[in-house]
């Protein structure tokens, strides 16, 4: 029998639990920069629907992942930035996660081991003689300063190669990119059969305990799903987990609008249902990862896709797949040429990496379900976790509910009944400056987010709120609510 979701679609087979889902006033233009910038009166509280009796799903505790795109590889002097103890103290924070190192410049690398390295390669390994694997050993400032000064000139380089679909070998890529970059085909069945080659040769070598992933298909639609279907028949057993990669966007025609339209946010709902339904006809027992996920292809939406305003695709993206039985999600790209990077080329944090990091630090690894009780609740989505034990401040039993409002209008939200009385920590997420939702820069609970220094991330402060109030949700904001001592039996 298939569960059907608030937003009346069928959800995938895995486990049977039922499912759920968020209120702000004032006329305001929600696609102005600044449309963010004065307080909304407030509607009615909107009730909150939990149900908690037994997790929903269990997600990996690497649930949100990472990836580094292959690209950074296209001149190897820029992978020296891999070695920065900035970018390593974000990496740390995000932990942990699975790192992927691939993307479509993958097809085209070419590994020389006669090629000489050049002197910033030189200079990053000798700096490591002797370091702790996880530690970074100090480079000549200068030589940082220098690549990130010519890291504009090779990120345009790079997207330009992508937009004209010219790749230079130094590269290569995810299977049957090679049809559209270099006219080669190869279909699920061979693919399949290689895997389970690579598999047998594995065996008989020191990996012979290495994971294998795949096939990293594109969006399941037309051959894309029989490639898939095909992969999983030949190859299927030896994988230990099934990757796809999602974008909801072409990145060079993506508007602002799209970034807040429930209806392109809910197109995932119906991917994640074709995925499952290949898997669950071809192996049942695989496990789905998303492989490789952001908002937009093609690099990402310019002045979109790292600002604040991507945040809802992101966290939406984060609280579906989890509802609906995907155990990892890769997010493209951890650092790199784009727009949809979590850190810039300046090695500071954007929007949707201080939202993985409060995720990663409040969010666990149990799936409930919550819903709301409002006529229009796909632009009031909300998503229902046991609270990561890990944090000094919460416990067994707590839970962490998030929520996106896609009003122009705040929202209250009343918890069930049987909590409302219970203590509740807020970490409203908000945007930083005049720029509204195109800002680059948060504020969590009214004070912006900013490294303390380059070895020490700040403290991600709580708001309490009174026992028995409503949770509040101004205009076009996502945040997360950590209910405390709910003494919730799943969760223990």
């Amino acid at each position: 029998m298939l569960l059907r979701s608030t937003r009346g679609l069928p959800l995938p087979p895995p486990p049977p639990p039922p499912l759920l889902l968020l209120l702000l006033l004032g006329p305001i233009d929600p696609f102005s920069p600044g449309a963010l910038a004065g307080p909304a009166p407030a509607e009615d509280a909107v009730e909150l629907d939990f149900s908690t009796e037994r997790p929903l799903h269990l997600v990996s505790p690497a649930f949100l992942s990472f990836t580094i795109d292959a690209n950074l590889a296209t001149n190897p002097r820029f992978l020296t930035f891999l070695g920065s103890p900035k970018l390593r103290t974000l990496a740390r924070g995000l932990s942990p996660a699975y790192l992927r190192f691939g993307g479509t410049k993958t097809d085209f690398l070419i590994f020389d081991p006669k090629m000489e390295p050049t002197f910033e390669e030189r200079s990053y390994w000798q700096s490591q003689v002797n370091q702790d694997i996880c530690k970074s050993g100090s480079i000549s400032s200068d030589v940082y300063k220098r690549l990130q000064l010519e890291w504009p000139f090779q990120e345009q380089l790079l997207l330009r190669e992508q937009y004209q679909k010219k790749f230079k070998n130094s590269t290569y890529s995810k299977p049957n990119s090679f049809r559209k970059k270099a006219g080669i085909f190869i279909d699920g069945l061979q693919l399949g059969e290689d895997f389970t080659e690579l598999h047998k040769l594995l065996g008989k070598s020191t990996f012979k305990n290495s994971k294998l992933y795949g096939p990293d298909v594109g969006q399941p639609r037309g051959k894309t799903v029989e490639m898939l279907r095909s992969f999983l028949q030949a190859g299927g057993e030896v994988i230990d987990s099934v990757t796809w990669h999602h974008y909801y966007l072409n990145g060079r025609i993506a508007t602002k609008e799209d970034f807040l339209n429930p209806d392109v946010l809910d197109t995932f709902i119906l991917s994640v249902q074709k995925v499952f339904q290949v898997v669950e006809e071809t192996r049942p027992s695989k496990k789905v990862w998303l492989g490789e996920t952001s908002s937009a292809y093609g690099g990402g939406a310019p002045l979109l896709s790292n600002t604040f305003v991507a945040g809802f695709m992101w966290l939406d993206k984060l609280g579906l797949s989890a509802q609906m039985g995907i155990e990892v999600v890769m997010r493209q790209a951890f650092f790199g040429a784009g727009n949809y990077q979590l850190v810039d080329g300046n090695f500071d944090p954007l929007p949707d990496y201080w939202l993985s990091l409060l995720f990663k630090k409040l969010v666990g690894t149990k799936v409930l379900m919550a819903s709301v009780r409002d006529p229009d609740q796909s632009k009031l989505r909300v998503y229902l976790h046991c609270t990561n034990i890990n944090h000094p401040r919460y416990k067994e039993g707590d839970l962490t509910l998030y929520a996106l409002n896609l009003h122009n209008v705040t929202k209250r939200l009343q918890l069930p009944y049987h909590l409302f009385n219970k203590q509740v920590d807020k970490y409203l997420v908000k945007p930083s400056g005049p720029d509204g939702l195109l800002s680059k820069s948060v504020q969590l609970n009214g004070q912006t987010l900013k490294m303390v220094d380059d070895q020490t991330l700040p403290a991600l402060m709580e708001k309490p709120l009174r026992p028995g109030s409503s949770l509040g949700l101004p205009p076009f904001t996502y945040g997360f609510f950590v209910i405390r001592n709910a003494k919730v039996v799943a969760c223990i």
